[in-house]
């Protein structure tokens, strides 16, 4: 599932009258699929999911004060409410906010940190500063959350200024799936860049989820 970059806030599981020991997953909605996956998977039937626009992804300013807003509106029909966002480029504001409200959020810089593993990251990402990523959302919305934001479909010339200075994409796959493996590499062409793909799975992001 990946939602329309005007949604709004979108409840993408059922919101119950307060039944005990339920959970709710207030997250990004460009990990609505996977974490559907996930509870499917898993069976976790004590988990409801609610999803934030997507296209906050380049509009990290717009994530803090949303997830107030939804924190305050569902807090009373659950028992726990956890926010599937890494930091994201806020600087530590919703970090800061989850502390003030009271709820947990997943640990990492940024969902390519988690889907690798915060600590398998940090240990390669100082020989990766020239590394630009994808996941399984990222390819498969490539023209609005990349090419389109970034002007480049009205002025290709750009492109060596905004991805001069690096020297391959990675495509963290969520899933095995070769149709995305080669809209990732058409991707990394058209950025002018090598290709690298890496099965990461669901990473941090199952790990959090089950503690739950």
């Amino acid at each position: 599932m990946d939602l329309p970059n005007d949604t709004t806030l979108t409840e993408t599981g059922m919101t119950p009258d307060h039944p005990s020991g339920r959970a709710l997953l207030l997250a990004c909605g460009a990990l609505a699929r996977e974490i559907l996956d996930l509870i499917k998977l898993n069976n976790w039937s004590h988990m409801d999911l609610t999803c934030l626009p997507a296209i906050f992804h380049i509009h990290p300013e717009k994530i803090t004060p949303a997830v107030r807003e939804a924190v305050a509106k569902h807090r009373d029909a659950y028992d726990q409410i956890f926010v599937v966002y890494a930091d994201c480029g806020t600087g530590g504001l919703l970090q800061q906010a989850c502390d003030d409200l009271g709820v947990e959020m997943i640990a990492g810089p940024h969902c390519y940190s988690f889907f690798e593993g915060n600590d398998r990251f940090a240990e390669i990402s100082e020989d990766e500063f020239t590394a630009f990523y994808l996941t399984d959302f990222l390819v498969r919305q490539f023209d609005a959350f990349i090419i389109k934001p970034m002007g480049l479909d009205r002025h290709p010339e750009l492109r060596d200024m905004y991805f001069g200075n690096y020297e391959k994409l990675v495509y963290q796959a969520q899933t095995d799936d070769a149709a995305l493996t080669e809209k990732a590499k058409a991707c990394a062409d058209r950025l002018g860049l090598a290709f690298e793909r890496r099965f990461t799975g669901y990473g941090d992001l199952g790990t959090a989820l089950a503690a739950l």
